[in-house]
């Protein structure tokens, strides 16, 4: 009897998970996340737009438990790399609500095992997202595990990807709002690294979309955990991975509706935001400071900016108006669409392979 006791109480064990699949908690260690959460309880809440998880399982549907303060959409692919057009659009709202992200009759015909990537489109000012639990009926895998290149991007509403599937007639709505159609995204995925967003549409250095004084400031908002919560602040030392290069793109807010701030009060706020990312990083980290096309006196503020730093590898790249069309490249409210995204990162990338030592391969950008 003692000899099949020890075969028959496995298997007793192993029977359960066989015949009713795996539930894990938001924060498993096989999960991989990238881009700025916070982990609490088991559970795993952010608000950044561009955040994104990979999960890989082996078995026949996926489904999450998720709460959201507002609603979110997310790009979803399926046994792929994240591509510029994903396999569905999912949207998540209210709380503990159960998504089934594939069905059996998605993929009962796929063999396994599968890895699904779940992309956050739009940002922070829609809500936020909290991954409660996942649930299949085979078992969970240890899921891809970031690159070895990893980029983070500090802008407005062009790094958001406001509008990117609008046309030049339409005005903003979140369902049109995707990131992953951004220059970032496109360039990120040129050199094989994974995105890190800061980002908020309307945001300025010193003066947000119209002299919106309502809402913070890049500077105020970077060393955030959150978006749009200020507590708790970011702890870049716990924080894996960490960015290989940080791109700074903003400006646009701060000169718009013919306003500008003053030289002085703009400059000592890039300072201060240069300052911020070099603390989380290193003296040694590059950074790329993006004059946008907006107004050439941009480019003059920037400049003096990083010369009043005084910091090691800094670098400056300003844009031209010309570097997309005003009709054909537009999406909602006089933002690029998808097309005028990848004219954008057609002219960052040559300066990141510069910077960076990345290989330039001449692939196609999408």
């Amino acid at each position: 009897m003692k000899r099949f006791f020890l075969p028959l109480l496995c298997l007793l064990l192993i029977l359960p998970q066989v015949l009713h699949g795996e539930k894990v908690s938001g924060d498993d260690a096989r999960i991989t996340y990238i881009g700025r959460t916070l982990v609490k309880d088991g559970e795993v809440s952010f608000d950044w737009t561009g955040v994104y998880l990979k999960t890989r399982f082996k078995g026949n549907y996926l489904e999450f438990k998720i709460s959201d303060t507002g609603k979110n959409y997310y790009n979803v692919w399926l046994d792929s790399p994240m591509s510029a057009e994903p396999d569905k659009v999912i949207r998540t709202h209210g709380t503990d609500t159960t998504i089934v992200i594939f069905s059996k009759d998605e993929i009962k015909a796929l063999k396994g095992p599968h890895q699904v990537i779940l992309q956050k489109r739009t940002e922070g000012s829609q809500g936020m997202t909290t991954i409660k639990e996942l649930t299949t009926d085979g078992v969970f895998l240890q899921a891809d595990k970031p690159s070895g290149r990893v980029i983070e991007f500090v802008g407005d509403s062009y790094t958001c990807g406001y509008g990117t599937e609008a046309s030049n007639k339409d005005r903003f709505s979140p369902e049109t709002e995707n990131q992953n159609l951004t220059y970032a995204c496109k360039a990120s995925r040129y050199f094989d690294a994974d995105q890190i967003i800061i980002a908020h549409s309307g945001m300025g250095v010193v003066r947000n979309y119209n002299g919106n004084s309502k809402e913070a400031f890049m500077p105020d908002i970077y060393p955030r955990t959150y978006d749009r919560i200020p507590e708790p602040a970011w702890n870049a030392s716990d924080f894996t991975p960490k960015p290989s290069l940080t791109v700074i793109y903003l400006g646009t807010n701060d000169f718009s509706t013919g306003l500008q701030p003053a030289e002085r009060v703009f400059v000592k706020g890039y300072v201060t935001l240069l300052k911020e990312i070099k603390d989380f990083y290193g003296e040694s980290h590059p950074i790329l400071c993006v004059a946008p096309k907006h107004d050439p006196l941009q480019e003059t503020y920037i400049r003096k900016a990083i010369e009043s730093a005084g910091m090691t590898d800094v670098h400056l790249l300003a844009l031209s108006y010309s570097v997309h069309d005003h009709t054909g490249d537009l999406g909602a409210d006089g933002h690029p669409n998808g097309p005028g995204h990848t004219k954008l990162a057609y002219t960052i990338i040559p300066v990141i392979s510069t910077i960076m030592g990345w290989e330039m391969t001449g692939k196609e950008i999408k």
